[in-house]
């Protein structure tokens, strides 16, 4: 059974855009959680629902203390809380700094995607939880459900100075339930690429196929005992006429023959040397010239037919192409004055 990786997201333009959305959430939800790092505002929030009788109050670890009581300040109270809230916001804005290019890439695959999506998600729902937790340290004033901050308006608050705080805190709780959505969507998309379609499933085939296709040709090339380097191709007919622009290429050598530079020409399925042979220039001596004279130097000789050299010699006698070749004659020795 083959496995079948998923590279292709089906929606590609869809979770670009819900990465654009998710950049200004996630700066607003970093600003708000680094506003209210180091306990700024939340043990007055705290403080605020005692004295309207909401919830518990900050000092019930002090009397609790005192009476030798162990003492657990509640989630929705504790500093863990507002540590949690700012890690998770600057993870998520290295994740979405990271995964923007990545996905314009076509590398943030659709399972790494579902798998970063789902993560983050899980991370935001805890958060929500813990911020719309309960309150149940105090017997006298229980909060089973959210913070005052979150089920009533601010205008509630005690002191008016805790208005502002309270608005923030809201806030914050509000895009962090946005932000969820906007994983949640995103973790959706990502799991329904995950999943091949018919269509799919075959052009992954193919291109493995083609691959190792591909593959096995280049093994039996390699292996191939015949594979010998490129060798400089013959000039094209016509290489001798004025103005014509050569055109040189490579062609392969073909085991068991001598490379084409070597050869030359092939003539009636033959290979012709280019170079004169050293037999037709000497058959070539003496045809239709019955003088005995020479006309190199130190070689005349009576005794000797030494016919002379012809002056012109035809390519084609060569076997070259129809264009003609000159020879100019031999040098003559220097008369003396």
């Amino acid at each position: 059974m083959q496995f079948f990786f998923p590279r292709k997201h089906r929606h590609y333009k869809v979770t670009l855009y819900l990465m654009v959305v998710e950049f200004p959430i996630t700066v607003v939800f970093l600003t708000l959680t680094g506003i209210a790092s180091h306990n700024l505002y939340q043990t007055f929030l705290w403080q605020d629902g005692a004295d309207n009788g909401f919830n518990s109050a900050p000092d019930e670890a002090l009397y609790a203390a005192a009476n030798y009581r162990p003492y657990k300040a509640p989630m929705v109270w504790s500093s863990f809380l507002t540590n949690y809230n700012l890690v998770i916001g600057v993870l998520s804005t290295f994740l979405l700094i990271v995964k923007f290019p990545i996905h314009c890439m076509h590398l943030f695959f659709p399972p790494i995607a579902a798998t970063i999506h789902g993560a983050i998600m899980i991370i935001y729902i805890v958060s929500a939880s813990f911020q719309a937790g309960s309150d149940m340290s105090d017997p006298s004033h229980p909060q089973p459900g959210p913070p005052w901050y979150i089920t009533k308006s601010c205008s509630v608050a005690a002191h008016k100075s805790n208005i502002g705080y309270c608005e923030q805190a809201k806030s914050l709780f509000a895009v962090c339930v946005i932000i969820i959505v906007v994983y949640f969507v995103e973790f959706c998309i990502s799991v329904h690429s995950c999943f091949i379609t018919p269509e799919e499933r075959e052009e992954i085939l193919e291109q493995r196929e083609e691959k190792k296709i591909e593959k096995e040709f280049e093994e039996e090339i390699l292996k191939s005992p015949s594979m010998i380097p490129l060798t400089p191709g013959p000039p094209p007919p016509g290489h001798m006429n004025p103005g014509f622009m050569p055109h040189h290429g490579m062609v392969p050598r073909t085991p068991g023959f001598p490379p084409t530079a070597a050869t030359g020409y092939v003539k009636n399925g033959a290979p012709v040397s280019p170079f004169t042979r050293r037999t037709l220039g000497f058959n070539r001596l003496g045809d239709n010239n019955g003088s005995t004279s020479s006309d190199l130097p130190l070689r005349n000789n009576s005794n000797v037919s030494t016919p002379q050299m012809p002056a012109r010699i035809t390519t084609t006698e060569l076997g070259a192409p129809a264009s003609s070749m000159y020879f100019p004659p031999p040098p003559k020795k220097a008369s003396k004055n």
